[in-house]
């Protein structure tokens, strides 16, 4: 893979990253396809990660197709975790899987047209194996199988390493406001933002608001500090 970064010439500073909205376990689209374009509107969502309640394949691709518009049409990806068999039958634009054995088995069936991400990357050769072998994007950060999750500065780490290396986009896995300010600064193209902006007793809208602006605000100072660097001189 390419090496991002050169040595002959400053490059332009990257742009911010995007938002990557997980949803919740979806059992009721219909109530949740009412929520969603108030809710897409108010940030720069890139991509919503679907969760679906496991069921039978007909139900699952008829919650798809009921949300697919409402997100593609607010300019939102819409994948899948998992359940790679329904993503062209149900309109997605790709789907998300975990660990190297499930994206190599996926690929096939999405590649070329559709998004293949994955996350449950334990080490650094499985991450560089994931993008050569044709991910999309490389996910750090999320729980594992117990809910165990490596450190804030962990995370960081290693999403400062792979910017800085490799092609793909990478995406970290934020659980607060400053997490996905810290990933923002770290090198992250996208921030995936999920539970706790369910959660957020001030409403799902205020929270995804309040994260864009932590990021934005999180990128802008480390732009700031990379503009006053000679090297990279007018390249803003």
């Amino acid at each position: 893979m390419a090496n991002k970064n050169s040595a002959s010439k400053p490059v332009p500073p990257r742009p911010a990253p995007r938002l990557y909205l997980a949803t919740p376990e979806v059992d009721d689209p219909a109530q949740f396809a009412e929520e969603l374009p108030e809710l897409l509107a108010a940030a720069d969502v890139a991509a919503v990660l679907l969760r679906l309640k496991q069921t039978d394949q007909r139900t699952m691709i008829a919650r798809v197709k009921t949300l697919a518009p409402v997100i593609q049409n607010a300019g939102a990806a819409l994948l899948l975790d998992g359940h790679v068999e329904l993503v062209a039958r149900a309109g997605a634009d790709g789907a998300h899987l975990n660990g190297l054995a499930a994206l190599e088995d996926a690929l096939p069936s999405l590649k070329p047209d559709r998004i293949a991400g994955v996350g449950g990357l334990a080490t650094r050769h499985d991450s560089m194996a994931a993008g050569e072998s044709g991910a999309d994007y490389v996910l750090f950060g999320e729980p594992d199988a117990s809910g165990q999750r490596p450190s804030m500065e962990a995370i960081a780490e290693r999403l400062q390493w792979w910017d800085e290396l490799f092609e793909p986009h990478c995406v970290g896995f934020a659980t607060s406001r400053d997490e996905a300010a810290a990933f923002a600064t770290a090198g992250a193209d996208f921030v995936l933002v999920g539970d706790f902006i369910w959660a957020d007793p001030r409403g799902a809208k205020a929270a995804l608001t309040d994260a864009a602006q932590a990021i934005a605000q999180a990128y802008e100072a480390a732009l700031g500090k990379a503009r006053t660097s000679p090297d990279k001189a007018g390249h803003g």
